[in-house]
């Protein structure tokens, strides 16, 4: 049954992720959409929201058929989609090139988004990484695989909805995986939503100044009241 929008799919998504409420956990949302979903998650568990930019590499010809993903970092992070590479018959200059493309707009993003803002510190924590959805896992695996290497205690990732044959990929990323439904025939995210209307930056920077950066969970608690 399709979500009304982000914000009730998250408030669901938060009731089997409480069990963590009690272990300081660090949200990491994937923008622009996981952000919503992610800051309804954050406002139940009295946690900090932070962003985890990713982007989607898609074939030249076809965008929205992923053949990788790269995560923002100082050494940003390529997860290669081979099939699709192979059977798309794209060749390694022009992979190299739509990198370079997402890797420049994942600048963009990072500089509008977060600015000076101070990153969070995840080391030892359990960080629950949280998107609208998962539709190839390209995006989501980079996004894990970034996640893992700052040294987390435990790893989780939440999503709403995902296509049943990439859950095992998933579970092998992380610690834990929260899906509210999967999916045998899966069509696009959009699908299991009323309202899946596109999510401006002016809504990403309003749900980030909810969720300052706090190393204190009773400051996060009461600076996440709208």
């Amino acid at each position: 049954m399709p979500f009304r929008d982000r914000i009730e799919a998250g408030r669901k998504l938060a009731a089997p992720l409480a069990t963590y409420g009690n272990q300081h956990p660090a949200i990491l949302a994937l923008p622009r959409g996981g952000v919503p979903v992610a800051a309804e998650v954050a406002a139940a568990l009295h946690a900090p929201l932070d962003l985890i930019i990713v982007r989607k590499v898609g074939v030249p010809f076809q965008n929205e058929l992923a053949m990788g993903a790269v995560v923002d970092g100082g050494a940003p992070i390529v997860v290669r989609n081979d099939d699709v590479i192979r059977l798309g018959g794209v060749s390694e200059a022009d992979f190299q090139a739509e990198c370079r493309k997402e890797i420049a707009e994942i600048e963009r993003r990072r500089q509008r988004y977060l600015g000076d803002r101070q990153r969070l510190e995840i080391s030892g924590r359990t960080a629950i990484v949280i998107d609208d959805g998962i539709a190839t896992g390209a995006t989501t695996r980079a996004a894990l695989q970034a996640t893992r290497k700052r040294n987390p205690s435990r790893l989780v990732l939440a999503v709403p909805v995902a296509p049943t044959e990439i859950v095992p990929q998933m579970r092998a990323e992380c610690d834990d995986f929260v899906c509210l439904e999967e999916h045998t025939a899966f069509a696009a995210i959009g699908y299991y939503y009323r309202d899946f209307g596109q999510v401006s930056d002016g809504e990403v920077l309003d749900m980030l100044r909810r969720f300052p950066i706090s190393s204190d969970p009773r400051q996060s608690r009461e600076r996440a009241q709208p």
